[in-house]
C-alpha cells in the first residue's frame, strides 16, 4: 500500500452541513480542483469515505409543501387555493407549454433553415501522420485505430486523408481513402485496402 494518498475535491462543500465542511478543512480542501497529498492512514480513508448516513441536505434547503384542501380552519380548505372557477382552478389547467397569451410564440418567430438529413453518412477521419505510431508492416483495420484512440464509435466508416507524411510500410483498411494519402501510402510501401 501506498505511503500517501492524492485526494482532489470536485464537488464544492458550500451549502452543505457543517460535518461535510469541517471534514474538507481537516483534509485541507479548501478551493475547487485543489488537490492534496496526504498520508494513508485510516483516519484519513475515514474522513474521505464519508457514509450515506452521515449526509444531510443544507439547512433550510428543504421544505415541507403547502397542505390545502384541508377545511376551512387552515384558511387553505375548500378551493386548496385556487379561487374559483377559470382554467387555473381546473386540474390540468393553465396554459400549455410555449403558450404567449396568443401572441406569436418563440418557437414560430425564429427563423428555420436547412433540414436533417436521415441518410446521411459520418466518416471518421484519420490523416496519414496518425499511421506512424503503428509498427512497420502492420496490419491497421478499424479495431486496431478504435484502440489507440484514433476513431469513435463502431457505427462510423473510416476516412483517410493525404494531411502529413509516414515514413513505413503499412497495410491499411477504410471505407473511404483520398488520392494523395493512397499515393503516399502506396510510395512508402503499404497497400491501402478499401472495405
Amino acid at each position: 500500500m501506498a505511503d500517501t494518498i492524492k485526494v482532489t475535491l470536485v464537488r464544492s462543500g458550500i451549502g452543505r452541513n457543517k460535518k461535510i465542511r469541517e471534514t474538507l478543512r481537516g483534509l485541507g480542501l479548501i478551493k475547487l480542483n485543489k488537490t492534496v497529498e496526504l498520508k494513508n492512514t485510516g483516519a484519513i480513508r475515514g474522513m474521505i469515505n464519508m457514509k450515506i448516513h452521515e449526509l444531510s441536505p443544507a439547512e433550510g434547503s428543504r421544505k415541507k409543501g403547502k397542505r390545502v384542501g384541508r377545511g376551512p380552519g387552515s384558511g387553505h380548505g375548500k378551493t386548496s387555493c385556487r379561487g374559483h372557477k377559470g382554467q387555473k382552478s381546473r386540474s390540468g389547467g393553465g396554459p400549455r407549454p410555449g403558450f404567449e397569451g396568443g401572441q406569436m410564440p418563440l418557437h414560430r418567430r425564429l427563423p428555420k433553415r436547412g433540414f436533417n438529413n436521415i441518410f446521411k453518412k459520418y466518416y471518421s477521419i484519420i490523416n496519414i501522420k496518425d499511421l506512424n505510431r503503428f509498427a512497420p508492416n502492420s496490419n491497421v483495420d478499424s479495431e486496431a485505430l478504435r484502440k489507440a484512440g484514433l476513431v469513435g464509435k463502431a457505427g462510423d466508416s473510416i476516412k483517410l486523408l493525404g494531411n502529413g507524411e509516414i515514413s513505413h510500410p503499412v497495410v491499411i483498411q477504410v471505407h473511404k481513402v483520398s488520392k494523395a494519402a493512397k499515393e503516399k501510402i502506396e510510395a512508402s510501401g503499404g497497400k491501402v485496402e478499401v472495405i
